[in-house]
This record gives C-alpha cells, structure tokens and sequence, in this order.
C-alpha cells in the first residue's frame, strides 16, 4: 500500500471523532445536491409526462408552437410532400378529472385522474396505426358519442362495450357510448378516449379545428427521412414544430429556477463543508508539527507529507461523497413522498422513483471530493514548509493570522464599500456580485475583529459565570487563535445569513402575496377547475355557462377567464382573455406600471395586451412596446398598455388580452374561471345552493367561497414559511459540525493545558464551561456576522425578485433575526456537548505527560 495513503489512514482511524466530523460535513453538502437532483428532474418528467400524449407508431407529428388549435388547411399541404405515405388531422386535449370524478371514494387514490380525449378520421387512422379491437368494433365516421378505449382504462373504470362513459366538456357532462376496446396500453403516457374528429371539435367547442396532424413516411432510410422532414419544416414554416403535442412549458422554467435554487443551497452546503474541512486539516497540521518534523528528520520528503495530507482529504471526500449519494437518494424518495399528494391535488400528476443520471453522480462526486481535496491544498502545501528543526522544538504548534490581520481587514474594507457601492446603484445584474463580496469583506475582517469581538461577548458571559473566570479563558483560548476562530465562525456567518436571507425574502413575499391574493381573488365566490397552475390542461365550459351564471337572481357580476397558449421572442407566454369592463370591476389586477383606466380601455378598443411583470423581464418588454404574439393563425402585433401582477398567475409568464380578441386571433371561447360577486342583500346561501345545481352538468369546475379561499391560501403562506425556515435551519447544520470539530481539535490542542488547571484546582464543571463558554462565543460571533450578511443579502434578493418581474416590498426581518439568534445560541450548547465532555474526562496525569 502507498506510504502517504497508509499513514492517512492510520491517523484517521486514531482521531475517530474528529474523521466523522469532518466526513460529515461533506456528506451533508453532497446530499442537498444529489438529492434535490434526484427528485426535480423526476417532477419535471411527470408533469412533462402528463402535458403530452405519446404519439404511438407516427413518424412525424406536427403541433403549433403555441400549442393550439388550427385550421385544417395546412394537413392539405403536408400530405402534397413528396415522401408523405399518409397523414391525418386530429384534436388532442387532456383532460383534468376532479378529485373522486370516477371511483366516488375520498379515502381512496384516484385510478384515473387524467385522460386525453383524441378525435380522430377513424379512415385515416387506421392507415396510419394498427388498431387490434379485442372487444366490440371500432369507430364509423358517422358515429356520435361513441368512444372506443383500452381494456386496461375500461378495467379501471368498470365499464365495458354497450356501457355509458361520462365525460366532462365544454358543453357540460356528455355521455358516450363504449363501442370498443383496445389492447392494454403499454407506453408511458396518458390514457386516452378516441372519438370522431367532428365529436371532439364539438364536445371541446371547436368547430372545425385540429391541433395535431400525425405523418408517416414512405422509406424507412434514415438519410431520406431527414429529407422529408426538412421539406415538412420547410412546408409548415417557424410557427409550427415537429414533435410531440406540449402543453405548459410556461411553468416548467419556474419549475427549472427552483431547482436551480435548491442548487444554490446545496452548493451553500458543500462550501461550509468546505470551510470545516480546511479548518480541520490546517489545525492538523498546527497539532502535528512533531510528528510532521520527525517523518521529516527520518527522510520523508516534502511531496510526502503534501500526499499524506491530500491522501486524508480524499479519503474523507470519497467516503463522505459516496455516504452522500446513498443518503442523497434517499432524501429524494422522501420528498417526492411528501409531493405526491400535492402534485396529485394541484397538478393531477403521478410522481414516480427519483431519477439518477450518471452525469448527475459524476457532478456530485466531482464536487464532493474536489472540494475535499481543495480544501486540505493549502493545509498540506503548509506543511511542507515545516522544517525538522523547527518542528522538533518543545512549543505548541499555533497558527496564526495576526501578521495578515491588518492586509485582509484593509481588503476587506475596500470589498464592503464596493458591496455597499452595488446595493445602493440597485443594479440587479450586480446583485449576486455584490452578495459575494460583502460576505468576502466579512471573512477578510474577521480575523483582526476576532480578539475585540470575542472579548465583549466574553465580558458578557462573564456575567453568567462571574465566580469562576471561565469566560475569561474560554474568550483568551479563541483570541489566540484568530484564523480558526474565523474559520468556524464563517461556516456558523453562513448558515446565519441564509436564514436572515431567506426571512427576509419569504416575510416579503407573504406581505406582498396576501395583498395581491385579497385584491385578486376577493370574489363573493370562485369557480374553479382542478388545476389553476396549468390552465391549458383543463377542459373549460362554452360561454352559456357564464351566462346561466348571471341570470341566477341575487348574482351581480359574473367575470370569467379564458386561456390560449401563445409566444413572443420565443418565450412561452400564457394568455388569459378578460371581458375588460367585468374584469375592471372585480379591480383584480394590481397595475404596477401604467394607468389602469387608459389600459382596460385600450384592450375594449384595440389589440391591446396588458402583461405581468416575469413576462416583461423574460422577453425585455416595457409598456409601450409592440409586440408579435404567436397565434395558428399567424403573428399578431399587440401594443403594450400596463404591467399587472394576479395571484393565480403571478409565477408564470402571462399577458391578459380581451376575450374577443382571444376569439378572432386564437379561436378560444370556452372559460376556464369564473369570479362570481353578488347584489347588496342577496340571499348567499340561495345563490350558492342554484350555483351547486347549475354545476352538476360541469363536474370540472368546483365552486368555493372567496373569503374562505383567501384564508386557506394564508395558512398555505403560513405553512410555506415555517418550513423554509426548518430548510434554512438544516443548510446550518454544517455550522454546528464545524464548532463540534473546532472544540473538540481545541480539545486535544490543550491537553496539557487542561491538566495543568485540573492539576491546580479546577473542577470538571469549570472545564465544560471553559468550552461550552468558547462555542457560544463562537456562535455568537458567526452569529452577528451572519445578522449583517443576511439582512445585506435578503434586501438584494428583494430587489432581485423585483428584477425578474415580481413586486415586492421590502418587510424587516425581525422574527428571523429572532430564529437566528435562538438557532445561533441553540447550536453553540449543542455543539459544546461532546468537547466539553471529552475535556472533563480527561485524566490529569495523562494529560500532563501529553506529548
């Protein structure tokens, strides 16, 4: 075995404390990455899932950009092309079934919470693909609500050929006739409930679109299918793409940002355990100048004791890294345990297995052990310079950082001014740049801000333990060691500034929210459809619902929203159509750019588009600006009237057009939500009992009261914040490793040092409050640090969020200053527990002959 890899292992299996420590710390780092990796991408696929239906056994499918429906004049076109053997025009649209719609049992998992119901030329079809019917027969073009399913969906459900399947559509609920069956469905994707082409464009309400033409070709040689397609790309031109049928792309970039944060943190992570790990192996060096020395007078050579220190820091890495990617996993499994019901609520979605991908365990393993390795570098090319003479003199190893003091405070000066310089221009391009070098400033300062720092916090816990000076000790062993002391409490300053950070940014965001959820969703009452993130899977009702809702006596104002997909500068855009005047006086939408009054009425006269503050910062759009939105039709210039922000779709890019422009360019006239507000005096209960009839013939839309909506949604706020602050909490676990590791090197540092005052009277107590006294210090330190970067931080993250197209007001974070400080002191006893313990059992004898 290799001399440096051997000698590593012999110290780490001696300092077994110390080996776990400092193993898991990088550990914790690799399982917030791998895990938040694992159980994303597997999200992102089951709503990517659930958004599009498998195409089966075609060659080539052709969808529009946005999404939507078209004319059917472009399948004439298509099937011209030279090399086209077959093509055919059908109406896609997935479904999003009500909780209990098919098996009436609230305890139970839905079977079947999505469907996609697909009109086809049943002619065509069966040129294209085999349709083996094992049961019954399959469609006629002339068939009306007839159906024909697979056996495993109609196992499901409990229904067979002859039996009636209730479907719910935009013209209400419509019963269809089970006429067939298919082969159990053995591709990922969606069940699917094939009708006529002219059944679907009349039970979506329709007429005469498609929004899905499937091809296939002629030769099965790969050369000459390439050509074809580009002569099909040719043909339908940039509004239209070769693929699958997609559906709400507009939120899976939020759904990507997300991810990228729990990166962010994850990184956060892996750096504190960075911080520990250089801490640890720079202290190693200071307690091992004797042995260093005596390798070195037998003949050890300098790249030896460089290995035996980089061999420790890779052992640590690959055990830490691969307990990581172990626990990792598991991390993810369970979050996308607590998911799932959420997903199957909001999104009607089925989350699988976390998904690994070998990149993904190789960028894991690469951060992991490189920073590992990174970390013990510097520590090892130290003890290099350590020379046998030097080390073999009777002095205890110290390191010290007081000589670099006055150069890093000076730089670090000159970093805050700049930081500070960056967070009064308010430049949001600078705000991650300035976050960076404001906590830069404070690491450079600390180690000449130690001794003062550490002497006030010390005269304050000499107030606790006035009789014995153990604070007095404990505030002299961290003053002497200025760059540990520094060390450790930049890992607690971390930890610190993320929970002020995050306080700052989720009190603002609640202020913000609740003011836009009252104002947005203030309604008498709500009808809504199974999802609101995703509104283009949800089946909408044709406008005679609405106006049923509006001769119901006591009912003073209906508003509804209709949905189109849609782009502009190759952005997904979201577009809700408004009846300008109805939605004027719900009041909302909270304009935060333009005058509200000139806005409505430029959507009533013209093509007009008032758009939320995400889609401007996406695209780079400002009021005033004309843009072309992306319709089956072709582009449509709109000008820019407001920006406005809603509760419902505050995250997504979204723009708000009137309903009759949504008709003439989109051809979308079904409503997907309806705000309902009442007359002075009118009997609520009476309303709300005719509205509950009314609804029975549209199962996909719930009716809930306002009030009552607005009040479950801040307890959702409630909720959202405590558990952030449990996630802030746990990214500071690594701080409280990197005291435990701090106290207990301090420990074995100071063993004479302990025997002497054992020797000379102190008792065990007096010792565990000499460390515990040291690690409250410290956390105290890296405490009030980590107060001054947070608030630095949250307040840049306010104005960030405000960068990327969202509201906010900034709110103080007291209550989290209030966390940090009782997480600060809490981490501080609990990380003096083992040290202190190890210390007071230390045998005086055996201490004073240490070394």
């Amino acid at each position: 075995m290799n001399l440096p890899i051997k000698l590593a292992l012999r110290y780490l299996k001696g300092r077994k404390l110390r080996t776990a420590l400092t193993t898991l710390a990088i550990m914790f780092g690799v399982l917030v990455i791998f895990g938040m990796n694992t159980f994303m991408p597997t999200f992102v696929q089951a709503f990517q899932s659930q958004m599009m239906a498998v195409a089966g056994q075609i060659d080539v499918t052709i969808t529009h950009k946005t999404g939507e429906a078209f004319d059917p004049s472009l399948l004439e076109k298509v099937r011209r092309i030279e090399g086209v053997k077959v093509a055919m025009g059908s109406l896609e649209r997935l479904i999003n079934l009500p909780a209990d719609y098919f098996d009436r049992d609230p305890q139970a998992p839905d079977r079947v919470s999505t469907l996609v119901l697909k009109g086809i030329d049943p002619e065509v079809a069966r040129q294209m693909i085999v349709y083996n019917v094992v049961e019954g027969r399959f469609l006629d073009p002339q068939d009306t609500h007839a159906a024909v399913i697979t056996r495993s969906l109609a196992r499901e459900l409990g229904v067979g050929v002859g039996d009636k399947l209730a479907l719910p559509t935009a013209i209400g609920v419509t019963d269809l006739e089970v006429v067939g069956l298919l082969p159990e469905r053995a591709l990922p994707g969606n069940e699917e409930v094939l009708v006529t082409l002219n059944e679907a464009q009349y039970l979506l309400n329709l007429p005469g679109k498609i929004n899905v033409i499937d091809v296939n070709l002629t030769t099965l040689d790969e050369a000459q299918r390439a050509e074809i397609q580009q002569r099909l790309m040719t043909e339908v031109g940039d509004h239209y793409r070769i693929g699958a049928l997609e559906s709400g792309s507009e939120i899976l970039a939020n759904i990507r940002n997300a991810q990228l944060i729990f990166n962010l943190m994850g990184f956060l992570a892996l750096l504190m355990g960075g911080f520990i790990i250089f801490n640890t192996f720079r202290t190693v060096v200071a307690e091992r100048r004797r042995d260093i020395g005596m390798l070195r007078a037998l003949g050890a050579s300098r790249a030896t004791i460089r290995n035996l220190i980089l061999a420790e820091g890779l052992i640590q890495g690959i055990v830490g890294t691969v307990a990581g990617l172990i626990l990792g996993y598991l991390f993810g499994w369970f979050i996308l345990q607590l998911i799932v019901p959420v997903g199957k609520q909001f999104l009607n979605i089925k989350v699988g297995l976390p998904a690994v991908s070998p990149s993904l365990v190789i960028t894991s393993s690469l951060l992991g052990i490189g920073i590992t390795v990174l970390a013990g570098l510097l520590p090892a090319q130290s003890a290099t310079r350590v020379t046998p003479l030097e080390a073999l003199r009777p002095s205890v190893g110290q390191v010290s950082f007081r000589r670099l003091a006055g150069l890093s405070f000076w730089a670090g000066v000159v970093l805050m001014i700049l930081g500070v310089a960056i967070l009064i221009s308010g430049q949001a391009a600078l705000l991650g740049i300035g976050a960076i070098l404001f906590v830069s400033a404070l690491i450079l300062m600390a180690p000449a801000l130690i001794n003062p720092i550490a002497v006030l916090f010390g005269n304050l816990l000499a107030l606790l333990f006035a009789r014995n000076g153990t604070a007095q000790l404990a505030e002299g062993n961290l003053s002497r060691q200025p760059g540990r002391a520094t060390v450790t409490a930049s890992t607690t300053m971390i930890a610190m500034a993320v929970v002020i950070m995050v306080a700052s940014v989720l009190s603002s965001v609640t202020l913000t929210f609740t003011k836009v959820l009252e104002k947005s969703l203030g309604s008498d009452f709500l009808i809504m459809p199974p999802t609101v993130a995703v509104w283009g899977s949800n089946t909408g009702a044709a406008p005679e619902l609405a106006q049923k809702l509006r001769e119901i006596p006591g009912v003073a104002l209906v508003s509804t929203l209709r949905f189109a997909g849609s782009q502009v500068k190759d952005v997904a855009v979201g577009l809700l159509g408004i009846d300008p005047q109805a939605y004027r006086q719900l009041d909302a939408l909270t304009i935060t750019e333009g005058d509200p009054e000139t806005a409505f009425r430029a959507l009533e006269n013209e093509r007009a588009i008032i758009i939320n503050g995400v889609l401007a910062a996406t695209a780079g759009i400002r009021v005033g600006d004309e843009i072309n939105l992306l319709a089956p039709s072709g582009e449509k210039t709109y000008r820019v009237v407001a920006i406005g922000i809603d509760y419902l779709n505050a995250k997504t890019t979204t723009g708000y057009i009137s309903q009759a422009n949504m008709a003439t360019d989109f051809g979308r006239t079904e409503d997907v939500f309806y705000q309902v507000n009442l007359k002075p005096g009118a009997d609520r209960a009476a309303v709300e009992t005719a509205i509950t009839q009314l609804l029975k013939s549209y199962p996909q839309f719930k009716l809930f009261s306002g009030k009552r909506y607005v009040e479950e949604n801040r307890r959702l706020f409630d909720v959202v914040l405590l558990s952030m602050y449990a996630v802030a909490a746990f990214l500071a676990i690594p701080s409280l490793i990197a005291m435990v590791n701090t106290l207990a090197i301090g420990v074995i540092e100071r063993t004479r040092e302990i025997g002497m005052l054992r020797a000379v009277g102190a008792t065990r107590r007096q010792v565990r409050t000499i460390i515990l006294s040291e690690a409250l210090i410290l956390s105290a330190i890296g405490t009030a640090f980590g107060i001054l970067a947070g608030l630095y931080m949250g307040y840049m993250a306010v104005r960030a969020f405000e960068g990327f197209g969202f509201p906010m007001e900034y709110l103080f974070p007291g209550s989290g200053i209030l966390a940090a400080v009782a997480i600060g002191i809490l981490f501080g006893a609990l990380a003096a527990t083992i040290p202190a313990r190890q210390a007071a059992q230390l045998n005086v004898v055996e201490a004073l002959r240490y070394e």
